[in-house]
């Protein structure tokens, strides 16, 4: 079961008193393949629903490949639900209860979420989690929720990306930059190694910091790298020697073993890299550089797309690099380097 499922809190930081109580007997992270998830418990709600969000569950882990990101997300907005219907109609939620919402009782729920400062994107979600369940619940011959599909989306306002300047990001990969810190070289050497990846081969945070230590090629033993993305799919992106390089100066200061099928970046006392540490790292940095807030890890997979599509790179394959199962999540960038789209149309189209 992924991480968070028994020890998630909902909105205010508070424990309700519809927390899931079961939790993984080992209670530490599990190694590929994901294992089945565990039995829920709900104090809020009735067996019946605690089975079929189990089932549930399970059918997106298995069937739709959803991330432990975003299984951990849905099982929250569905506990959130369950947490105020059971308060707003004074009982623990049924299964036949749940088949009969009424949409005023998902308004009165959206309207709570909206109170606690939850942002749009957040609260579309949370109704596609809803929704999903829903769904599920029919299928098995459950019930049909219908008061779900009379609900519209909340509107999200179109943001785009912000990426960092390309000097300002290669000064990110720099371990130089923070030759000042009372931190051991080492740990500066495999910051440094972890942001080249996000900026030279585009990828998450998540999915540097899952890199054993076998899937990084030495320098001129390699150029390509397999990583784990969304929904456990892997794809194969190209990486720089020099970026290799920062990575194998960073394995050769590391006071730690690492060996082939663990790991490659490993916390000061050795154990797994926590993406949090990353975080605060350009926290630091993006304060000594002069950097907005928005100077963030995932920035640098923005300035990755955002530099490849400014020197000419093509959308389908920067959507390849990235990992995006939809042309329309990569087509974004396109918002921010609209000046070169207007002069490729200027330079191509025989009626300019």
């Amino acid at each position: 079961m992924p991480a968070g499922y028994g020890e998630a809190k909902l909105a205010n930081g508070k424990r309700k008193r519809c927390d899931i109580v079961h939790q993984n007997q080992r209670g530490s992270a599990v190694a590929k393949p994901i294992p089945a998830i565990q039995p829920i418990e709900l104090d809020c709600a009735a067996d019946d629903i605690a089975l079929q969000m189990t089932r549930w569950l399970s059918h997106l882990r298995a069937e739709r490949r959803l991330s432990p990101k975003t299984l951990e997300a849905y099982a929250r907005d569905l506990r959130q639900c369950l947490v105020f219907l059971s308060e707003h109609w004074g009982a623990r939620v049924t299964l036949a209860q749940f088949a009969a919402l009424e949409a005023s009782d998902i308004r009165a729920f959206m309207a709570m979420r909206r109170a606690g400062d939850i942002g749009g994107r957040s609260l579309m979600r949370a109704l596609a989690g809803l929704r999903s369940f829903g769904r599920f619940l029919e299928q098995e011959g459950k019930g049909k929720v219908g008061a779900l599909s009379a609900i519209r989306a909340p509107k999200v306002g179109k943001s785009l990306p912000k990426p960092i300047q390309m000097a300002a990001a290669k000064r990110f990969t720099d371990a130089d930059e923070r030759a000042g810190e009372a931190r051991d070289p080492w740990i500066w050497a495999r910051d440094a190694a972890v942001m080249a990846l996000l900026y030279g081969s585009g990828l998450r945070i998540s999915e540097a910091l899952g890199l054993k230590r076998r899937d990084v090629p030495l320098p001129g033993a390699g150029d390509v790298i397999i990583v784990t993305g969304k929904g456990n799919k892997t794809r194969m992106v190209p990486v720089l020697q020099n970026v290799l390089a920062l990575v194998q100066a960073y394995v050769a200061m590391c006071p730690h073993p690492l060996p082939p099928e663990g790991p490659v970046f490993v916390g000061a006392r050795g154990g797994p890299l926590s993406p949090r540490i990353i975080q605060l790292t350009m926290e630091r940095l993006r304060g000594a550089l002069g950097l907005p807030d928005s100077a963030t890890p995932h920035a640098l997979r923005h300035s990755f797309a955002t530099h490849l599509l400014t020197r000419g790179g093509d959308l389908r394959a920067i959507q390849e690099l990235l990992g995006h199962a939809s042309l329309s999540t990569t087509q974004i960038y396109t918002g921010i380097d609209s000046e070169r789209l207007l002069e490729v149309y200027k330079t191509a189209h025989p009626r300019a």
